[in-house]
């Protein structure tokens, strides 16, 4: 994830940072500089799913699943990393609130000492819910909302999708809950983002997080779909501007884009233009988050137990959890994620001529979704040849 409130607005310093890893990453804020090999897990508990949204990693439907974790085999995965230390265990699905043993299993987790949060869609969650989550020791709640009303009514193909999920999130702010909003961006969401952040303002929703689109399940027929580098540079721009203006009005949000790096020396790049007194402490910072995390410090397991770098990369499995405990996979000699561990020298194209390889590495999925080459350029890296040479 990239900061965009840390690096603009200068809310963490390279000190900071240094203090949080001295202190072993406890300051959640301040996890995406932790200079730690565990990895924050996202587990899909299962692929059932009340909603059918056109860009899902999984292809989720509202049906069951054969072969997910019993309830009890999910404790003995929480067991390991828990032993393991990972600093986030974020349920995730389809739509992780179908489970019914979901409170059980993240009070488990919370009582062994891991950070629990979840990932819905939001639509489940009245004040009742929103309690349990609370009660069951669940630390954040990020609430999926893809555009205006229409827009994502017709993204999630269920109407009224919108409202429910914006109870969803004033439930969840009304019983303390922290949340937060994820937004999805593409050709037909790009015009409603300004409305989405007056949204995160007026209900005074504490975070705003933008993912790029990352060509997987249904996402991968979307690729047309997809921003314009163009538009890209133009979101990126207005991101950079309303997040300087909340801050400047005293709105407690955090602003963050993910699943697209470039964004990173985006910011590295404008900063050293308007404030260059403050450029190598951006550098530093972007240098300690160390880019993609997928396979470094990310990782995902899906509903059957199977490893896979991140969430988006459900085509590559690294081992079963039921075989072998995480911990031992994650720790192996696997030659992918030995590779990912050291992208940069595997870079082709453009990634590769860039001088910020180290900084962001670009995104494998896409790379491989429009190649078929994993370490070729990421296409929708929207810098040009001057910004992507070192200043």
């Amino acid at each position: 994830m990239i900061g965009c409130t840390k690096l603009l607005c200068g809310t963490a310093t390279v000190s900071d940072v240094i203090k949080h890893n001295a202190q072993g990453g406890t300051r959640a804020e301040l996890l995406q500089f932790s200079s730690s090999n565990r990895p924050l897990v996202v587990w899909n508990m299962t692929n059932r799913c009340n909603l059918q949204c056109k860009h899902c990693y999984i292809d989720a439907y509202d049906r069951s699943y054969d072969n997910e974790f019993t309830t009890d085999e999910a404790k003995h995965f929480i067991d390991d990393l828990a032993a393991m230390q990972v600093p986030v265990l974020l349920f995730s699905g389809g739509e992780p609130l179908i489970r019914t043993d979901i409170f059980e299993l993240g009070k488990y987790a919370a009582n062994k000492g891991l950070r629990p949060v979840i990932s819905s869609n939001g639509t489940l969650i009245d004040d009742e819910v929103a309690l349990k989550i609370k009660e069951s020791g669940f630390q954040y709640v990020g609430i999926s909302i893809d555009g205006a009303p229409a827009t994502h009514d017709e993204f999630r193909n269920q109407k009224g999708a919108f409202e429910k999920a914006l109870k969803g999130a004033r439930a969840c702010l009304n019983n303390d809950v922290k949340t937060g909003v994820r937004f999805t961006v593409n050709k037909l969401n790009q015009n409603d983002l300004a409305e989405i952040l007056d949204i995160v303002e007026l209900e005074k929703i504490p975070r705003f997080c933008m993912y790029h689109l990352v060509y997987a399940g249904r996402g991968q027929s979307m690729i047309e779909m997809d921003t314009t580098t163009d538009e890209k540079r133009s979101i990126l721009e207005y991101i950079s501007q309303r997040t300087i203006e909340l801050h400047n009005k005293g709105v407690e949000v955090e602003i963050l884009t993910t699943d697209n790096h470039a964004d990173g020396i985006y910011l590295y790049n404008k900063i050293s233009t308007e404030d260059p007194s403050r450029a190598e402490e951006i550098k530093q910072l972007l240098t300690m988050h160390g880019g993609c995390s997928a396979g470094t410090k990310f990782a995902n397991v899906d509903s059957k137990g199977n490893v896979h770098p991140c969430q988006f990369w459900q085509d590559y499995t690294i081992g079963n959890v039921r075989e072998t405990p995480f911990s031992e996979l994650w720790n192996s000699d696997e030659e992918l994620l030995v590779k990912l561990r050291e992208k940069h020298l595997y870079l082709k194209g453009k990634c590769a001529k860039c001088d910020y390889k180290t900084l962001c590495a670009g995104c494998r999925i896409r790379a491989k979704a429009v190649s078929g080459d994993l370490w070729d350029e990421d296409p929708a890296c929207y810098l040009n040849e001057e910004e992507i040479k070192s200043r």
